[in-house]
């Protein structure tokens, strides 16, 4: 059976930081939450964060909103994620699973979770980070563990096992959820729904592109591609004589 967006289990958040983008998003019912981090906000502008985090939560309040820590010093991480979760209800505080000094944060985690604070924990690209974020979170607030799956793929590393062992250890867990994060192509979102993930979270520009899924077949590609190509050798006015030949009428 070709997928589509109806058929889809997994839910879809949008990454991205720009709000024009997000509010746009957040028209398609479709789109159940929205994950940001410090490289968005960087490439989106923001420099007033609590500001921005108000703005967007209260924009957009009836869904999940990920909003990211930035200190390196693990005390400071903690207040910041409580100040971070103070913004609304919808919101997840995201720590990365270790800061740059390769300290792990599941002691923070866990006295976040156990407060209240909704965590997505990130950054994470191994089972063992998998296991030990699951076991800090259990018992907690709601909170998703977000596996890195096309940052693996790039390095060749195969993902399937590590997002496999998540969504087991995950499905063990009521109060937390996987998210497929770091996502490279269309295709991870029917992995990811094959896989059982909860969630997965792609750049808006991609998921648009799953109103179209099993819309055409591969036949309809090959032709598509074809036409492409001829318009495209058209288009350049290329040229090419092949002595003998007899022109073709147009």
């Amino acid at each position: 059976m070709t997928a589509t967006l109806a058929s889809l289990k997994v839910k879809l958040f949008t990454d991205g930081a720009d709000k024009a983008q997000i509010l746009d998003m957040a028209k398609q019912n479709w789109i159940a939450g929205f994950t940001t981090n410090p490289s968005l906000l960087k490439k989106a502008g923001v420099s007033d964060y609590a500001a921005y985090g108000r703005d967007l939560v209260a924009a957009v309040p009836d869904r999940h909103i990920s909003f990211e820590v930035f200190s390196d010093d693990i005390p400071e991480m903690v207040a910041q994620g409580r100040v971070i979760a103070s913004w609304g209800p919808n919101v997840h505080v995201k720590l990365p699973v270790t800061n740059t000094r390769g300290e792990t944060l599941y002691d923070a985690m866990r006295t976040l979770s156990l407060d209240g604070v909704k965590i997505n924990m990130t950054a994470v690209f191994t089972s063992e980070q998998v296991a030990k974020s699951i076991e800090a979170l259990q018992d907690g607030a709601s909170a998703v563990v977000s596996v890195f799956a096309g940052r693996l793929a790039d390095f060749g590393i195969d993902y399937r096992p590590i997002v496999k062992d998540a969504v087991a250890r995950a499905r063990a867990t009521p109060n937390v959820e996987i998210i497929w994060a770091s996502t490279r192509e269309v295709f991870n979102v029917i992995e990811a729904d094959e896989m059982g993930c909860h969630i997965i979270t792609a750049p808006a520009d991609m998921l648009k592109k799953l109103v179209a899924m099993g819309s055409k077949t591969g036949a309809d590609l090959s032709l598509d591609a074809v036409k492409a190509f001829r318009a495209d050798a058209l288009a350049a006015g290329l040229t090419l004589h092949v002595p003998g030949a007899i022109r073709a009428a147009e």
